[in-house]
């Protein structure tokens, strides 16, 4: 997966326009990692935010919208690419910094894009 498409949904992840994610569960490919907090929708910089609870206790995660295998819509849970592992060792996810900042967006494409290798 390439930095380019990892912003974007994969067309048969399940998403569709105006899906609100919120509250969902999120499934690693070995567990949950907690709910969503937020998602955007972006075109080229869609993501979803993670509350992790007490997994990683008091942490958001950001997971860009191409890790996303699937959304299952009757259990309310989205299914991720990824592991436990991969996703509790991205860069920090920082609200403040990460709206509008190309070089925080590229981090988490980095970390994302060769954890799938």
């Amino acid at each position: 997966m390439t930095a380019e498409d990892i912003w974007g949904y994969h067309r048969d992840a399940g998403h569709e326009p105006g899906l609100d994610l919120i509250g969902y569960k999120v499934e690693a490919t070995d567990g949950t990692i907690g709910k969503i907090d937020k998602h955007s929708e972006d075109v080229g910089a869609s993501y979803l935010v993670v509350d992790t609870g007490v997994w990683i206790f008091g942490r958001h995660v950001l997971l860009p919208a191409g890790t996303i295998r699937r959304i299952d819509t009757a259990e309310r849970v989205v299914h991720v690419d990824r592991t436990k592992e991969q996703i509790k060792g991205a860069p920090e996810y920082d609200r403040a910094k990460y709206v509008g900042d190309p070089a925080q967006r590229e981090e988490f494409a980095r970390h994302y894009g060769q954890a799938h290798s």
